[in-house]
């Protein structure tokens, strides 16, 4: 990729499309999925249980990929009520996710044991799988990214929920420096999360989580990055939404010309996918 920025600093810059896996499954949807289904198979169960709100990203691949390998999937949603007009829960149920909404005060039960416990009573064929796709599974998923990808000084990716960064770190080399651009607010909080699923994060020095970038908090934006996102997608014919990958890169252009890197470095930026969010963007004219 060519840019005066880039140029000055003698900086070369690769996109990793993930968002190209899958027309439905892209991104670390589909490298977090991977291996849990594995696991589910594993452990004979037949379904597939998950969490997430009403416009995510995660439901949205997860009911996807329900469908492309017939295995009944279950959304539990955060409420307190479905909008049938949702274009992200519309197609989730066109790919036959139950959904069950619950409220904010029962949704907030997600990770308690007990809570998982009842879920696992009610649906004893059903594997449990986090909000966001995000555990041990997830990791070597994104693990086996790195192993794709050619010799690099930086690697950059926008972080959520911490598991694509916790798998950046597991499969890097210690030479390189691994940056996670964390999309919403009071994030600091991630840097144990990563930890807790990274043997290689309590070790190394060699990763770093911004938590100055989130423009907003999550699911929010600026007038400033929306035009940035659109800019991009023209100029690079490279696709950006908001929420993830378009706040990341947004963040790593500050970063460019704050001289941030390296001169002479090599960065690679990880476009986690995510694009099917536009549509929620623009059902909710926040677009």
């Amino acid at each position: 990729m060519q840019s005066p920025a880039l140029t000055s600093q003698k900086l070369s810059l690769t996109i990793k499309r993930d968002d190209l896996l899958h027309p439905l499954v892209s991104g670390n949807k589909w490298r977090k999925l991977k291996y849990n289904l594995v696991a589910m198979h594993q452990q004979h169960k037949t379904e597939l249980i998950t969490f997430g709100g009403a416009f995510s990203n995660h439901i949205h691949a997860t009911a996807a990929a329900g469908k492309l390998l017939n295995i009944p999937t279950h959304g539990i949603i955060r409420g307190p009520e479905l909008d049938p007009h949702n274009p992200t829960l519309q197609f989730a149920k066109q790919c036959g996710m139950q959904l069950h909404v619950v409220n904010r005060q029962t949704y907030r039960m997600r990770n308690d044991q007990a809570y998982l416990f009842n879920l696992e009573q009610q649906f004893p064929n059903a594997y449990i799988l986090p909000e966001g796709g995000t555990n041990q599974a997830a990791i070597k998923g994104c693990e086996e990214l790195v192993h794709s990808l050619p010799e690099h000084d930086y690697l950059v990716c926008p972080t959520g929920s911490g598991g694509t960064l916790a798998g950046l770190i597991e499969g890097s080399k210690h030479t390189s420096q691994v940056i996670g651009i964390a999309v919403l607010k009071q994030a600091e909080y991630l840097q144990e999360e990563v930890m807790q699923l990274s043997a290689r994060a309590k070790q190394q020095q060699n990763w770093q989580l911004l938590c100055h970038y989130h423009d907003g908090g999550y699911g929010r934006f600026s007038p400033a990055l929306w035009q940035f996102c659109r800019q991009f997608s023209a100029q690079h014919r490279v696709p950006l939404e908001p929420i993830y990958s378009g706040k990341m890169f947004y963040a790593l252009w500050q970063l460019i010309e704050q001289g941030f890197f390296t001169c002479g470095s090599h960065i690679i930026a990880v476009h986690t996918g995510g694009l099917q969010g536009l549509n929620g963007l623009r059902y909710r004219k926040l677009l």
